[in-house]
Order: structure tokens, then sequence, then C-alpha cells
């Protein structure tokens, strides 16, 4: 489909509209959480059974405000680091569930779901700071904080840091004990290359509607897409929906197929969690085609627009869809671990196997 040479302007007209007519529709912030403290709102979500928003009040009731202060220092040097993490919790959850199983190494059964493509572009960094916040943590209460609940603290750290809403945390979850085989982590992460219609259908197996996958998108309003994420778009020819000059700006970062470089996945505010991604999108400047094509499909465009103009209801739906997300297929009560350090199971840990023995032979010599 042809674009008529005026698109630039019209594109300017529309954010311009949008810009004017964002502030009709605003709410407070503090609505959903504008201060150090847990939201004042917490998202009608029925709590998987085991979870609870009060989980650590007694064994560790400093948990949220430990990340949070850890997080404000890795921020204030990197903001860039608020996007990995988010994204760490999302690959996490929608591969057998929110159990921390990303987090682990592979291990003589097989490479862990790190090595699978689609993993293959997580930070490296973001897997050293949940072990550091572990770390902290535990020093602090002991081992009674799982790795999996540290990340969905985090991944809500992360969108509040970089601008976005407060929110409370259904806590409780404990850390699996296998990780995901290659072939399920693909199936289980949808590509950037696929289209609206594929993503819907894969997030409805999760209980996901398609509201809350529009706002689980808009976590792409922070963070970056490296060059091959999206080259099939430029090259070689150029998707025609995409904008001519974001499409032009693209090809100066990504000169050919197979180049490693990344850009901004909003070009308007990349380092804040606000709803520009979705004036991206109605301008056609959505960087992956799983992005644009929100704004095209029939189900998903009248979401987009509504979000784009209205930045509270995005929050507010987004918290809904985080909630349900960091609730899919939670191991609580007595099954799995509460690992001693998130990158290996407590059965292959040969320090805290030295430390159980310690104390076994302290507790024989005191009888």
């Amino acid at each position: 489909m042809a674009f008529p040479a005026s698109a630039s302007f019209t594109s300017l007209v529309l954010v311009s509209y949008l810009l004017l007519l964002a502030p009709w529709f605003e709410f407070s912030r503090a609505e959903y959480g504008d201060s150090e403290g847990s939201s004042p709102v917490r998202a009608s979500v029925p709590l998987s059974k085991g979870l609870s928003w009060s989980f650590y009040d007694s064994s560790c009731p400093k948990v949220e405000s430990i990340i949070r202060k850890y997080l404000k220092k890795i921020f204030k040097q990197d903001i860039g680091q608020a996007a990995g993490l988010l994204r760490l919790h999302f690959h996490d959850c929608f591969v057998q569930g929110c159990d921390g199983s990303v987090l682990l190494d592979g291990s003589a059964s097989g490479p862990g779901e790190q090595e699978a493509p689609p993993n293959l572009s997580l930070r490296a960094r973001a897997f050293e700071i949940i072990d550091e916040l572990r770390e902290q943590v535990h020093q602090k209460c002991g081992r009674v904080v799982s790795c999996a609940d540290i990340a969905a603290l985090a991944a809500r750290d992360s969108v509040f840091l970089s601008g976005g809403p407060n929110y409370d945390v259904p806590l409780g979850r404990r850390d699996g004990l296998n990780f995901a085989t290659r072939n399920a982590t693909i199936e289980n992460l949808p590509s950037p290359r696929t289209n609206a219609s594929t993503i819907l259908s894969s997030l409805a197996t999760k209980g996901l509607d398609a509201t809350d996958t529009v706002a689980l998108s808009g976590g792409h309003t922070i963070g970056l897409g490296h060059c091959t994420s999206f080259e099939e778009r430029l090259y070689p020819a150029q998707d025609p929906v995409m904008d001519k000059t974001f499409a032009k700006n693209l090809k100066l970062t990504c000169p050919a197929l197979n180049i490693t470089n990344t850009t901004v996945l909003d070009i308007r505010s990349p380092d804040a969690f606000d709803n520009k991604y979705y004036v991206d999108l109605m301008n056609r400047q959505g960087l992956f085609n799983s992005d644009q094509d929100l704004y095209t499909d029939a189900t998903t465009k009248d979401i987009v627009t509504d979000f784009a103009v209205n930045q509270s209801l995005f929050f507010e739906k987004f918290v809904v869809a985080m909630t349900k997300m960091g609730q899919l297929s939670v191991l609580t009560g007595t099954g799995g671990e509460v690992r001693a350090n998130c990158s290996v199971r407590n059965s292959d840990n040969t320090v805290l196997k030295s430390v159980v023995e310690e104390d076994i032979e302290s507790a024989a010599e005191l009888k």
C-alpha cells in the first residue's frame, strides 16, 4: 500500500493533536501510587493460591524497601538497566510460569533457558543485579525470599523508577527446580517478527486478553532493540507501513543485514515509562512488526488509540496485566524451593551444602 507524500506532515499534526489532547484524559499518578510506599490501589485480579499481599510482613518486612533502595543506585548510574530487568521478568513468566527458571544456568541435563534464541539478547547485567538483590535481601532476612519474587519486585520498581505507576505485587512465589527446554522457550516467547493475531492467540492460552496484550506490549516504551530483530522491515524492501523518515534513520543505524547495533524502542521518550510508545505506533514508527501490527489489527487498534491519548488508562491496564502475568503457573507452599543462589538449584549448590554440613556437625558437637 502506498502512502501520500503528505504522510510526514500528517504524522506531525497527529503528534501535536495527541499531546494537546492527552492532559484532558490525565488523572493524578497518585491514583496508582506516586510515593515511596505501596500503591493504595490494588488491581482487581484474583490471587493464586499461596500468594499474598503481605507474605513477608513477618519474615522480611523490609524486602521491598531494600530492593527499591538498591535499584535507585543502579538506575542513577544506568537507567537502561530498568528495561533489562522488566524484560527478564516477562521472559521468566511466559515460559513455564514465574518461577525464576530463566535465572538458572545450564547443567549436565542440557542448556538453560538463557541459551535459547529468544533469550540471547537478555542483558547479562540484569541477571547479575537479581543475584545482587538476592544477596542484599538474604543478608537482612535470611534465605526466605525467593529469586522469583525478587525478579517480580525488581520489574515493578523498574517501571516506577522510570516514571511509570507504582503498584502492589502479590508475593509468595517459590523458585522452580528445573528450566524449560529450548523448544518450550521458543514456543512461549513470540518473535518480534510475528503479527498481532499470533501474539493474541499465544497470550490467550495464558489467560491474557487483548487489552492485557496491548498493555504489556507497552513495556517497549523503554529499552533497546537489536537490528536483527527488525531488519526484515528494511531489507531487501522497506515495509510500506513504516514511516519513511523513521525508516531512513533506522538504516543509518542498521545499514545492512546482520548488524549487531541497537536502537531505542521508543523514539519520543526512550528512558521514560509513559504512553509515547502508542503515539509511535499511531505514527507508523513502531520498531518491531509485533509492535506496529497492534495498530493495524482490528482487534487491538482502538486499544492502542485509547492508550495513546490516555496515559492513566494505560497505567491502570498495565498494572492489571502485570498482576495477572505475574501469577502465571506460580509455585507456592511446599513447591519448588528458595534458592541460595539465583542461578543454581540448591541441590547443585556446593557452597550451600558445605554450610548445611557445618551446621549439622556443630549441632552434633553440642549433644
